[in-house]
């Protein structure tokens, strides 16, 4: 599996989801948790989404409650959360593992194609994010207290390269 779309994961309501349907698009995936220090982020994800899903960028959140137990809710206790929180309109999944030997195969990608410093492989908290360009290929690894807001100088180019190439 060399790329993104070769995975899919179930959406928040128990739904089947091919990455496969973001083709073409610049995606940030980011673990997140509703009871977390970095929760705020959420708010920042979606004013940065809001800006540039109309320019071919989506955001994929993927619920983890593998740090201090900082998402405990069920699917419909997230979504919830989210709605009435944040007014989060983009996608986000069931909650899966991140690390470990349960890690969705999803994230067994994103930790080999793009390690940690140090060529560290392991999710050290939530909201550690992952760029994804348009052929679905892991372009950079952002730690957890990277403000979403601090990744859109390097949405800019991938987000040109698309719409010179169209």
């Amino acid at each position: 599996m060399d790329n993104v779309y070769s995975f899919s994961a179930n959406n928040l309501a128990g739904q089947p989801v091919a990455l496969e349907s973001y083709r073409g698009k610049v995606l940030l995936i980011v673990n997140t948790a509703s009871r977390c220090g970095f929760t705020p982020q959420y708010r920042e994800l979606e004013d940065l989404y809001r800006a540039l899903k109309d320019r071919g960028f989506a955001i994929l959140g993927f619920p983890c409650n593998q740090f201090g137990k900082q998402e405990p809710g069920s699917s419909g206790e997230i979504a919830d959360f989210c709605e009435s929180n944040f007014r989060i309109s983009f996608p986000l999944f069931e909650k899966i593992e991140v690390n470990g030997s349960q890690a969705h195969p999803l994230y067994r990608y994103l930790k080999s194609a793009a390690p940690g410093l140090l060529g560290s492989q392991a999710i050290k908290w939530n909201f550690t994010k992952f760029l994804i360009d348009r052929d679905g290929l892991a372009v950079r690894r952002y730690s957890p207290m990277t403000k979403p807001g601090a990744i859109q100088a390097d949405l800019e180019p991938l987000l040109a390269a698309a719409s010179n190439s169209d």
